[in-house]
Formats: C-alpha cells, sequence, structure tokens
C-alpha cells in the first residue's frame, strides 16, 4: 500500500517512471512543454527520467508534482505494468484523433484501472468473466464465427432473449470497468484497453444518445472478445468485425429476424427502436444483413436517412445513455468500512480531483444539475 507520509528523499528512491509518463499525458503536455512549465530540467532529462535512465532528485520531484498537479507520492506508487509493456487501445480511426489526444485518453484509462485495482484492496469487485473466441491467424474471422461469438457471450452471461437491458451494467457485472469521459477528450470516440487483469471500456460523454453508447459499448466488448491484445488497432477489418459483433450481439439473429420491415415502413423501425434501443441506421443494417431487406431497398432507406436529416439526429429519443456504477459502488461501499474518501486518496497516492472526475463525484459533494 502507498503510503502518504514517506519522505521526499524515500520517493526519488521508489521512483516509478512509468508513474511521471501517465501523470504528463493527463496533462496533455509533450516532454519539452513539461520541461518548460517545470523550469531548471530539460526535455532530454525527462526523456531520461522516462526511460528509466536516471531518477530526479528530491527538488526536481516536488517541481514535477507541481506542474502535473499530483501528489509527490503518486510518482512513488507500484505501477502494475512496467512502461515498456504499456497497453494499447482499440481507437476507431487513427486518422480523426490526434496522438496527443489519444495519449491523453490512454493515460486517463491507465488511471481508471489504478483507481480499480486500489479500490479491490478494501472491497470484491466482480470477478472478470469474459470468454475470449480462439482466432486463427491464417484463418480471417467470417461473419459467421461472429454471429455464433455474439451468441456465446449472451448465452454465458445468461441474458435472456430479445433486447439487452442495460449494456453497461452487464459489462459492469461481468468486471469490466466502464468509463465515461467528462474530461475534455471529446475527440476521442469510445475505445478500450485490453488490460489482462481489468478491461477497461471508456464511452464518449458528448454522445447523449442512448442508442449510439449501447452500440458503442457493445462494439467495444466485440474488440474485447474477438481481438484482444493481439488485433489490429485502428484496423478496418478489426472495427467492421467489431461492428459485426455489436449488430448481433444488440439484435441477436433469431430474435429480430422476424420483426424487421423488408420495405421502408418507418413508423415499424420507429417502434423496433423503441423496443431494442438501437438507432435506425443500426436496424437498417441489420435488415439488410439478415437478408431481409433487398441491396436496393437499402439504399433507399440510406438515402432517406440522410434527406431527412436522420443521420445526424434521428426522431424517437430514447433518453439517456446507460451510467457506469461500479467504480461508485466500490467507493461507497468501501466508506462504510470506515475508510474515508479521504483516507483513500492518502493511500493511494493518485490525483484527488482526477478520481473524482473519473467517478463523476463533485468536488462539493453535492448532487450535480445536469442539462
Amino acid at each position: 500500500m502507498n503510503d502518504p507520509h514517506l519522505d521526499p528523499g524515500d520517493i526519488a528512491a521508489l521512483f516509478d517512471r512509468a508513474r511521471l509518463r501517465m501523470a504528463r499525458e493527463l496533462r496533455g503536455l509533450t516532454q519539452v512543454q513539461l520541461a518548460r512549465e517545470v523550469g531548471a530540467v530539460t526535455a532530454a532529462s525527462i526523456s531520461q527520467f522516462e526511460n528509466g535512465h536516471t531518477k530526479p532528485a528530491a527538488s526536481t520531484l516536488r517541481r514535477l508534482a507541481v506542474a502535473l498537479r499530483v501528489p509527490p507520492s503518486f510518482f512513488a506508487a507500484p505501477a502494475r505494468l512496467a512502461a515498456q509493456d504499456r497497453v494499447n487501445g482499440f481507437f476507431r480511426s487513427l486518422r480523426s484523433t490526434s496522438p496527443r489526444d489519444r495519449q491523453q485518453a490512454l493515460a486517463y484509462v491507465h488511471l481508471a484501472r489504478e483507481i480499480t485495482l486500489e479500490l479491490e484492496k478494501h472491497v470484491a469487485l466482480p470477478e472478470l468473466n469474459l470468454p475470449r473466441v480462439p482466432t486463427d491467424e491464417g484463418q480471417p474471422l467470417r461473419s459467421a464465427d461472429i454471429e455464433q461469438a455474439a451468441a456465446q457471450i449472451r448465452n454465458h452471461w445468461n441474458v435472456p432473449r430479445g433486447p439487452v437491458q442495460d449494456v453497461v451494467r452487464l459489462l459492469e457485472m461481468n468486471g469490466i470497468v466502464v468509463v465515461r469521459f467528462r474530461v475534455g477528450v471529446e475527440k476521442v470516440d469510445a475505445f478500450c484497453v485490453d488490460f489482462p487483469d481489468r478491461p477497461v471500456i471508456a464511452l464518449g460523454a458528448d454522445k447523449g444518445l442512448r442508442d449510439r453508447s449501447r452500440f458503442d459499448a457493445a462494439h467495444e466488448l466485440g474488440h474485447l472478445v474477438l481481438h484482444g491484445q493481439t488485433g489490429k488497432i485502428g484496423d478496418k477489418v478489426t472495427e467492421s468485425q467489431a461492428h459485426e459483433f455489436a449488430a448481433a450481439f444488440l439484435m441477436p439473429a433469431d430474435d429480430i429476424r422476424s420483426e424487421l420491415p423488408e420495405r421502408l415502413d418507418w413508423p415499424a423501425f420507429l417502434r423496433l427502436k423503441a423496443k431494442w434501443h438501437v438507432s435506425l441506421a443500426a436496424l437498417l443494417v441489420r435488415a439488410k444483413t439478415l437478408g431481409v431487406m433487398s441491396e436496393h431497398t437499402y439504399a433507399q432507406g440510406w438515402k432517406a436517412l440522410s434527406v431527412r436529416g436522420w443521420r445526424k439526429v434521428e426522431p424517437g429519443s430514447l433518453g439517456n445513455p446507460e451510467a457506469p456504477v461500479l467504480m461508485q459502488r466500490a467507493l461507497e461501499l468501501m466508506e462504510t468500512t470506515g475508510i474515508s474518501f479521504a483516507d483513500f486518496i492518502n493511500r493511494s497516492g493518485l490525483p484527488e480531483a482526477d478520481v473524482r472526475t473519473l467517478l463523476s463525484r463533485d468536488t462539493s459533494e453535492r448532487p450535480r444539475v445536469e442539462f
């Protein structure tokens, strides 16, 4: 356990280079920018610190802590992964997000995992229960394999036939950590990081759409099930497979095929949207994929969505996106054992403001008015 009473010399001796990199990326800074913020230290020195070639002196550590807005003890906490083993995330498109935005988003996800592992010292979280689909490197995944994988996961998790009631809750009940970003990295779409102990799925805060958010969550589950740590990141085939998985997971063929209209019956599609909590666009694709709708009708459907402006804003709002609760409930449970939030922060050495942000815990502890 991290000791909040470590003196500066001890922290310098126990310096963890992975934590320095995480703190720098949390703040969206380059090594050059951090050196400028700290003063009296060069970008080359920071590179040396992060590579493990040298350790900062106690006085330098204090300045780094101030510049990065973390407690000095943050740098002494044991990292669970060495920097060279840093796990990357599955990002939708590597072209649409800058490397710095991705690094910052990844740093928050690494922090979410750290919070979870610290919480696990005090409370028991659901065990990770995530079957993986073994993939043959030489054999590409076929659509039938993906449909089967989605059915296997539903079966393994005892999901009843029909719509999934709450995708986020289902993921959390099976030991997957879900966070929703409120941290200024909205340019980054949903993504996941397949940590071996606790995979983390990050959902964007900018999509106030329940249907799209559910599809995002199922898409990231697809990456974890189908691609694990070996899949190609940002690859078109990988993304297409995760999309197919999400559709099959949310709309199993045997359950929805008979309900899908073969013509463009929008009232019928809107009823299905309300029942299955998926978008009109997703239903349209599913109708074509399952052979219910012809290619011609499908193409007409997409034109109609565009003409009506429904590709941007669909009719039939489903309400707020599903909200993660696992970490917040774990924290509340921990507090019933006599360990306060302040104790938790002190013992973990984690930056309080960032922990509050990830847990949606308002600094004032008052309920937040949501718009």
